[in-house]
Formats: structure tokens, sequence, C-alpha cells
């Protein structure tokens, strides 16, 4: 099967917005000391900042699903991609807690290990490996029900303290892991992004379809996602741990209902963002041609510019640590924060985040342009892996 171009823009679009969330993480005022989602001390500006970047996680998992049945559709040979999905996700997690954690962080001595989307998308291609003989539609099956269902794991009364449920919990919520003086952080955990996965693998059956016959059911399919969303937050029952509550305007009323929990994706998480996904994909091939031009170079080289961006961020955050008049021995690596000194502060405004997002954005076009054009013209077997 030919290459989508509409999965290419569509994972453009989002890596771009992704550089955002990183920068902001990274560089902005208050993002050490603050977090942009907490009501009481977020503004309008910073939550909705942080809100349309919730779309980005979802969005690589889901089409590196949808990438792999093309892949395999394309091959036929299920031994093959078996084999390469498993090396592949071994890649992934080794690539995750050494040069994307570094690229994070800039600690040498690795005090804290992440587990976050890298490594997500390498252990759900280990398990599709697995069950890659397994009937797609029955695999969308069991990632619609993991990420319907997945919710319900607090309401299972384990007992506290139990075997069953420290081994469990870590793969169904987030944890934190210390040992010796170091942490792991079990930040995406892997079961809700596998269901994401699983889903879209079964999904990119639709892309068999004609053209304007698939634009019909991603919209119906994206605004089925946005009203289920709509109704279920409303009631505020089940979807989300965090419940939506009147706030002092509407505004932050609309913030709270907003609100939804990445940590781990929730219901009420993955129904707006893959809604909207839907959409972006039903009329990717309709956007104007510059547009795609762009999108599509970052979106043909994922991972080269998914780990380049953390570099380029992380020396622009040095970068800004010596301008305000902080010197080499005052900053901190080992402390997860980046490099920034805590209890001092430090870092730049919201409005100059922008700036610098479009500028690491632009910077990196010409570098993903080249890779995508020599990754095109060799096949060479490590070019499989990045």
């Amino acid at each position: 099967m030919k290459r989508e171009n509409s999965i290419d823009i569509v994972r453009g679009i989002v890596m771009i917005i992704m550089a955002l969330d990183h920068v902001r993480d990274l560089m902005h005022i208050d993002s050490i000391t603050q977090s942009p989602t907490d009501l009481a001390t977020t503004t309008p500006f910073l939550f909705f900042t942080r809100w349309i970047t919730h779309l980005c996680a979802p969005t690589f998992v889901f089409l590196a699903g949808t990438s792999v049945y093309l892949s395999l559709k394309s091959k036929n040979n299920f031994a093959e991609t078996r084999q390469h999905l498993i090396k592949r996700g071994l890649w992934l997690l080794l690539l995750e807690f050494t040069v994307v954690n570094f690229g994070l962080f800039f600690d040498i001595g690795f005090h804290t290990l992440l587990f976050q989307v890298i490594a997500a998308i390498g252990f759900g291609f280990i398990l599709l490996g697995l069950l890659l003989k397994i009937p797609a539609k029955q695999l969308g099956i069991i990632g619609l029900v993991i990420i319907f269902g997945h919710n319900l794991l607090p309401l299972i009364p384990f007992a506290e303290g139990s075997i069953i449920k420290a081994v469990l919990a870590p793969f169904f919520s987030p944890a934190v892991i210390p040992f010796g003086d170091r942490v792991f952080i079990m930040g995406y955990p892997p079961i809700p992004w596998l269901g994401i996965m699983l889903t879209g693998f079964s999904f990119a059956r639709y892309f068999e379809m004609a053209y304007e016959e698939r634009k019909k059911v991603f919209i119906k399919l994206g605004l089925g996602s946005l009203l289920l969303f709509v109704i279920l937050r409303f009631i505020n029952i089940y979807g989300d741990p965090a419940l939506w509550t009147i706030q002092k305007d509407t505004t932050y009323t609309f913030i709270s209902f907003m609100n939804v929990t990445k940590y781990a994706p929730s219901l009420l998480y993955c129904l707006p963002t893959l809604g909207i996904m839907l959409l972006l994909l039903a009329f990717a091939e309709q956007f104007n041609n510059g547009f795609k031009k762009v999108t599509i170079a970052y979106g043909k080289v994922p991972l080269f510019y998914f780990v380049l961006h953390f570099y380029v961020i992380h020396i622009l955050n040095l970068a800004m640590l010596f301008l305000q008049g902080f010197n080499w021995s005052q900053l901190e690596f080992a402390t997860g924060t980046f490099g920034r000194p805590k209890g001092v502060e430090s870092g730049l405004p919201l409005w100059s985040i922008y700036l610098i997002w479009f500028a690491v954005v632009a910077f990196l076009y010409k570098p993903c342009i080249w890779f995508g054009a020599y990754k095109a013209k060799n096949k060479h077997w490590w070019l499989r892996y990045i």
C-alpha cells in the first residue's frame, strides 16, 4: 500500500504542537513550581497552551498502530513484521532510557529514569508483534475495551500492599519507584496506551477505502467521539478521575470541564483528543499545499525530530540560564528540573515561550527535509529504526 499523506500531515501537525509543550516544560518561568492544569494557579492562556498539546501523545500512539497495519499489508509477511516490531520495540525502550532521558534532563548520572511516550510505543510494538496474528478487528475490540474500561481498575478491591497490586499498578497508572539515590517514574503507564495503539491498528482498515468514503467515516467517528465526550463529561460520573466543578466564573468552569487526565490517559482524555485527530485525518488532504509540504516534512521523520528537538530546546534552556546570570555550578541536573536551580526564580514569560517554540520548529525544518530525503534514497538497515 502507498504511503498515506494524511497520516504524515496529521503526525507533522502534532509534532509541531508537541515542541510547544516541551519548550514550556523546560523554559517557562512557572513550569518548575506550578502545574498549568492546577485551577488554583493557572490562567486560561496557560491552561489551553497545555491542553492543545494533549493531542500529541494519543495521536503518535494511535498512528503508530495504524502504520504497523499498513506496513503489514504492504509486505504481507507476518514473521518479518513481528520480528521488526519486537526489535524496534526493544530499541525504543533502550533509546528512551538513554538518548531521550539524557536529552530531557542532561543528567550524566541518570538519577531520574522516565518512562514516557517513546517507551510506551516500544512496549506497545513488542506486544503488538506478539499479537499480530489475531485479526485486526479483534485487536481493535481489545483496544476499545482498554480505553473504555481501564478507569474501572481503581474499583477492584486489591488488598492494600498486596503483591498483585504492587506489580500491576505501574502498568495501569503512574508510579514513582525509588531505587538507591535514583528514581524510576512510570509517566506513561503502558496498558492504557496499548489500548490506543491496538485501536489505531484496527482503524487502519479504513485506509483501504476510497478517499471520499473513508472521509465520511472519519468525520462521523470524530464528531461522535466529541459528542460522547460532552455527554459523559456533563454526566460527571465516569470516564475521568477528576470530576469537573462549578468555578468562580464561566471561563474557569469551562476549564474545569476540559481538565481531563493524561496520566494515565482517561477515557475522557482519549475521546476529545482522538476525535480531533480523526477530523484532522478527514480533512488533511484538503489543506493548503504549502501547509501540507511543511507538516509532511516533520511527519515523515517523527523519531528523528523527537530526539533532536529535545536537545535543541535543552541547549536553549542552558543559554537562557546563563543569560539570566546563573553559572555552571548553580545548575541542578540530578533533581529532574532540567538544570534549573530549585528555589531560585528562572525562566521566561509565556509570550516568549511561543517565540522560542516557533524558532525551534523553524530551525528543525531543514534537518527534517534532509533526513527525509536521505531516508528515501538509502536502504540501510538502521534507517528502519530511526
